[in-house]
């Protein structure tokens, strides 16, 4: 899967084999929420450039496919994709509301996919982690995850900037993308390394943009227990 091509991909090819690897993903977590259940989860990357904007949207779709409310929320508040993918206007979103105390529905944005509704990021503020990890955000999250059966949050990358492992303090859990080709292996364990020193629930990770023989693309998800051992291989 390429960033670049901003493919709905659960949309345009529902048979091929990027969207059933959607399909599992949304399985899997599902199952890793029996216990402790999942009603806010952050999507970040170690890098830029991973397609971690491209997972979340894709599994917002497929989520909403099944029946479940989803809201999917632009974080991003430096490089922000969501509106993209969606083609929506980014004119006021989650910093208008944060700033200005907007009221929910003034931000909120239908899709043409029925049960999704997505939150662009909005302008870029001079202060994207002050902005996510102020009390406002807090009190946003708490209020759409007893509105909706799935909030799912696109955040920076971790080692880019500080505002992942901010709102990861926010979230039931943080799913990791990382990508195959280009992605260096100290990246991504010093990804991982700082989401567990701020105490995140890392629930699996997904290595993108592995290249099929055809030349084509899609992804391995890996799952972590709660004791950080790989117990699910998806290929």
């Amino acid at each position: 899967m390429e960033e670049k091509s901003m493919g709905l991909f659960i949309m345009t090819d529902p048979k091929s084999i990027v969207s059933e690897a959607f399909r599992v993903l949304r399985t899997n977590l599902h199952f890793s929420g029996i216990d402790r259940p999942l009603r806010k989860v952050m999507i970040t990357s170690s890098i830029p450039g991973e397609g971690k904007s491209t997972i979340v949207s894709n599994l917002a779709v497929c989520i909403a496919n099944t029946g479940s409310k989803v809201l999917l929320v632009d974080a991003d508040l430096r490089r922000p994709q969501i509106y993209k993918f969606f083609l929506l206007e980014n004119y006021k979103g989650l910093s208008n509301l944060l700033a200005e105390d907007l009221p929910l529905d003034t931000v909120v944005n239908t899709t043409k996919v029925e049960n999704l509704h997505v939150i662009t990021s909005g302008p870029v503020p001079p202060n994207p982690a002050e902005v996510l990890g102020s009390a406002k955000m807090k009190k946003f999250l708490d209020e759409v995850a007893s509105v909706y059966d799935m909030v799912l949050i696109d955040a920076p990358p971790v080692n880019s900037v500080a505002d992942a492992s901010i709102l990861s303090a926010l979230v039931d859990g943080v799913i990791l993308v990382v990508e195959e080709s280009s992605t260096e292996r100290e990246a991504a364990i010093a990804a991982k390394q700082q989401l567990e020193k701020v105490n995140a629930r890392i629930l699996g990770v997904v290595l993108n943009k592995v290249k099929q023989k055809d030349g084509g693309y899609y992804y391995y998800y890996y799952y972590y227990g709660e004791d950080n051992k790989r117990v699910k291989k998806r290929k």
